[in-house]
C-alpha cells in the first residue's frame, strides 16, 4: 500500500512539473535589482511615476511583485509592512509592484485590497505590463516575487506561483529580514 502511494505521489510529481519544481522568478542572489518606474497607487506619491529602487540606493530593501491581489499576499505585506516600524534603525524600505495591463482599471482595486489588509506604511504600485520590467526576467507562472536586497544586491530571491504563498512561506521570508537589516 505504502508503494503505490509513493509510485502515484512520483506519478503526480512528473506529470505537472509545476508540482516538483520550485519556482524561479526575478534577479537571483548577488545581482543588482535594476531601476524601473511604476505609478504609485498609494502614499504620498499617488497618480505619479516613482521608482522606489532608485530612491532607496544601498538600504535594505523588500520589492515584491504581484501579479493578482490574494489574502495570503496582504498577509505578507502586513508583516513586512509591522517589521519597517521595528527595523526603523536600519532604513529598511518595501513596496509592492503589482504587474497589470490596464494600470487606470486595476489602480482602484489595488487601493481597495490595501484598504481592507491594513497595509499602512508599504507603498503599492501597479507597472503597466504583466510581463514586469524588462532586466527583472520575472517568470510568466510567478504569482509572487519577493526580493530581499541591500547595498544594491540581491541576498534573497522568493517566488511563488498562484496558490503558493502560505503561511510557512511568509514565515520564512520574515525570517529572513535579518540577512538585510544587520
Amino acid at each position: 500500500m505504502l508503494r503505490i502511494l509513493i509510485i502515484s505521489i512520483a506519478a503526480v510529481g512528473m506529470a505537472n512539473p509545476a508540482l516538483a519544481d520550485p519556482c524561479k522568478s526575478g534577479p537571483k542572489v548577488n545581482q543588482r535589482p535594476g531601476p524601473y518606474s511604476s505609478v504609485v497607487a498609494t502614499g504620498i506619491n499617488r497618480g505619479q511615476s516613482h521608482c522606489f529602487i532608485c530612491e532607496a540606493g544601498d538600504k535594505p530593501t523588500v520589492i515584491i511583485f504581484a501579479r493578482n491581489l490574494s489574502d495570503p499576499l496582504g498577509k505578507l505585506v502586513k508583516q513586512i509592512d509591522k517589521a519597517l516600524g521595528a527595523h526603523k534603525k536600519a532604513d529598511l524600505r518595501a513596496w509592492v509592484t503589482f504587474l497589470a495591463e490596464d494600470q487606470p482599471s486595476f489602480d482602484p482595486r489595488v487601493v481597495q485590497w490595501g484598504q481592507r489588509h491594513a497595509i499602512g506604511q508599504i507603498p503599492l504600485g501597479v507597472f503597466e505590463d504583466p510581463v514586469g520590467p524588462p532586466t527583472y526576467l520575472l517568470h510568466r507562472e510567478a504569482d509572487v516575487t519577493v526580493l530581499l536586497s541591500v547595498k544594491q544586491r540581491v541576498v534573497a530571491n522568493f517566488a511563488f506561483r498562484a496558490g503558493e504563498l502560505n503561511e510557512p512561506a511568509i514565515s520564512e521570508i520574515v525570517k529572513s529580514l535579518p540577512q538585510i537589516v544587520k
